[in-house]
């Protein structure tokens, strides 16, 4: 059977409207739009002509609450990155405040405007509060610069893990600048020092495998500081020094071994230990030399 199909002429009306509908359908194809994203263009230009006051800011929190929605919607991208939902909702919310404050309606639609506003002020936030340790900022913008590198660079399934010379030549940085970025992909939070590291009966925390400061250095740096000093004593000096210090002997013993009286051995302890003391600091006074005698 046979089925007639109309024809239409091309220089007929109906040609004319067909091809005019075709033509715009894909010039000008139609915009999505979110459901959060309401017509408010008319409260803009209100809100535009109005000075500062109550008037005014009735105006501007009805706007905030029309792209609430949106805002979260925003804040919702960024969940599971260490920070709650809510606190994210209230960052999206400062920027939205922020966009609706700098928007000049005669620019275009709002939407275009408030989401990269909204999106940087949350990226701000984590960049300037998230971190455990402060952080300068071009360390912070290598690890963002790595991060998405490796993810660029292990997108395909089964692709290894990319080397540090290929996230260089990918982000054109130095091999030394993409260990820096990766340093601090693990350094955006700190580990408490009572965290366990092992999870069997012999578990130990951080905190057991720091060192800590031997004493042991201090006595050698002072042993080696006051050896010259001693050096240069008299030799009753330095015997008086040894039995009275390694011996552990009295004064009393001292002056009787020596044949003096205890007060003049206290008085060569104390004189020898200061001048001991002074040349291992480096602060040994200069003391007046013999006087100069004159014809």
């Amino acid at each position: 059977m046979l089925i007639e199909t109309p024809t239409i002429r091309p220089d007929s009306p109906e040609a004319t409207e067909s091809a005019n509908v075709s033509t715009n359908a894909s010039a000008a194809p139609a915009r999505r739009r979110h459901d959060d994203a309401p017509d408010t263009m008319a409260l803009f230009g209100k809100l535009a002509g109005l000075a500062d006051g109550p008037e005014r800011e009735a105006v501007r929190d009805e706007l905030v609450t029309a792209w609430l929605p949106m805002a979260h919607r925003i804040a919702g991208r960024f969940r599971d990155r260490g920070e709650s939902i809510e606190d994210l909702r209230q960052v999206a919310a400062l920027g939205l405040v922020k966009a609706i404050d700098r928007f000049d309606p005669e620019r275009g639609a709002f939407e275009s405007y408030a989401v990269p506003t909204i999106t940087g002020e949350v990226k701000r936030h984590f960049r300037d509060r998230m971190w455990a340790l402060r952080v300068p900022r071009r360390v912070q913008e290598l690890r963002n610069k790595v991060r998405v590198a490796r993810r660029e660079l292990a997108q395909s399934p089964g692709s290894p893990e990319p080397s540090v010379a290929a996230l260089a030549a990918h982000t054109g940085l130095t091999e030394d600048e993409v260990g820096a970025g990766m340093e601090a992909l693990e350094s955006f939070s700190t580990l408490s020092l009572d965290a366990e590291l092992s999870a069997g009966d012999d578990g130990y925390s951080l905190a057991d495998t720091l060192g800590a400061a031997d004493t042991s250095y201090d006595t050698v740096i002072d042993r080696e500081s006051a050896k010259e000093g001693l050096r240069r004593l008299p030799e009753r000096e330095r015997a008086i020094l040894y039995m009275r210090f390694f011996e552990d002997m009295t004064q009393s013993r001292i002056a009787d071994h020596l044949g003096i009286s205890q007060m003049h051995v206290s008085r060569l302890i104390t004189r020898s230990c200061a001048r001991v003391r002074d040349e291992a600091t480096g602060q040994r006074a200069a003391r007046p030399g013999p006087p100069v005698r004159t014809r």
